[in-house]
């Protein structure tokens, strides 16, 4: 390379090197500073953005390695919240550059032996379905909820456990449904289909009463969010491959999805496969399908339902709001429940410190950014916070668990299922 092109890669031919253009879009100007929760939570530039790109680009240029333990600290510790991308002026796509890093820094050294067990189980469907099967024969029992009074990460464990599905009870109601609104499929998940089985079902019913004919799609699995965002890039196509098949078998107009981060993984699955010249086009087409089941709704109206006099907060999940940059169709589905109160919360958008597996694999940081949610929780008085992904339905849960807060986490799908549900009696 030209001495006037700058320093020669160090590490040409890796994900990272690809993902040069983004790095030289950050023009370092800070905006991305108070919009990263473990820069607030930590107070280091290095726990920025902005400092992670700094890094990203020392990489490439050499004067750090892949086997620096410092360099790794710091990418691990990244959320992938993504807020940074909303604040962002230059359009850097940070989401897509931490994936590059962490898949680079993969191959000079593997993660955690507990991120790889658990990527692992999620990446074999046979494995999968006896861990949510046996997760869920638990999660029935009054043992997560004893056991979420011990400290430390095992007690916090049992109480994402113990939060697992809805906690708001219903009566069963028949759904029957015109289609008029177009057909749909939905993304039935992993820990959706295995620990919110309910909200799978109440999502099928919302939109059959909102006018959607739902189509099963036979074949689908996990989308491949867990794995991309952990670097494991070559697994998370896999995966992908696996469900554009299943959906390309499906006719249906549109791809319903209740969990914000399965959502954005999918909606970038021509990214994820953009060197693949036999499945780039057809990943394109999978995705433009995908909507959150929010906007469906939303697009529907949706109907109203029967009165439910509840104090509901609403917290947007992160990838939800700041990678598929939806905002409103999520209040549209809570208008929609006659009665119901919605109170303001304070720095919503703000990550709770979930992030797939990362309150696993970094437990310390993980409290430290999900202690002012709680605080900025219990401001509101409500009985129910609302989100739509199941990694805040857990971590949000668990957190007003073990603070012994009377508050539960709920989807929106379920209070308005609920609602629904009224109107049947």
């Amino acid at each position: 390379m030209p001495d006037d092109a700058g320093p020669a890669c160090a590490l040409q031919g890796t994900p990272l090197a690809a993902a040069l253009p983004g790095i030289n879009a950050c023009v370092h100007c800070g905006f991305c500073l108070q919009a990263c929760p473990t820069y607030l939570a930590l107070e280091d530039e290095n726990e920025s953005p902005r400092g992670r790109i700094f890094l990203m680009r020392s990489l490439l240029e050499g004067t750090v390695t892949p086997n620096d333990e410092s360099v790794r600290t710091h990418i691990d510790r990244c959320l992938g919240c993504r807020a940074c991308e909303t604040a962002c002026p230059s359009g850097v796509p940070y989401g897509q550059l931490l994936e590059a890093t962490r898949a680079t820094l993969r191959e000079a050294e593997l993660p955690p032996a507990a991120a790889r067990i658990i990527l692992w189980v999620f990446s074999h469907p046979a494995l999968m379905r006896i861990a949510m099967f046996a997760s869920r024969l638990l999660a029935a029992t009054p043992i997560p909820t004893i056991m979420s009074k011990i400290s430390g990460r095992a007690g916090f464990g049992m109480a994402m456990l113990a939060s697992a599905g809805s906690p708001l009870e219903r009566d069963a109601y028949f759904c029957e449904g015109d289609g008029k609104r177009g057909t749909s499929s939905v993304l039935l998940g992993c820990v959706m289909e295995g620990l919110f089985t309910e909200t799978n079902r109440a999502t099928e019913r919302v939109l059959t009463k909102n006018g959607y004919q739902i189509l099963d799609a036979p074949g689908q699995g996990c989308c491949g969010a867990l794995h991309a965002h952990a670097g494991d890039l070559e697994t998370a196509r896999k995966l992908a491959r696996v469900n554009i098949a299943a959906f390309e078998r499906s006719p249906a107009d549109f791809i319903s999805v209740n969990a914000a981060g399965c959502g954005a993984m999918m909606r970038e699955y021509e990214h994820l496969l953009k060197d693949d010249a036999d499945w780039r086009d057809r990943a394109a087409a999978v995705a433009s399908r995908v909507r959150d089941v929010s906007e469906l709704l939303s697009a529907a109206g949706p109907i109203p339902g029967g009165r439910m006099p509840l104090r509901v907060t609403y917290d947007a999940p992160c990838h939800l709001v700041h990678a598929q940059r939806i905002t409103l169709p999520p209040l549209a589905v809570l208008a929609a429940i006659p009665g119901l109160e919605l109170i303001p919360l304070r720095d919503s958008e703000n990550c709770c410190g979930s992030a797939g597996i990362y309150n696993l694999i970094e437990p310390e940081t993980s409290d430290a950014v999900l202690a002012p949610k709680l605080e900025n929780i219990a401001e509101t008085g409500a009985s129910f916070v609302a989100t739509g992904n199941p990694g805040c339905l857990m971590q949000i849960g668990a957190g007003l668990l073990r603070s012994g807060s009377r508050a539960r986490a709920i989807h929106p799908v379920d209070l308005l299922d609920a609602s629904y549900a009224m109107q049947q009696q």
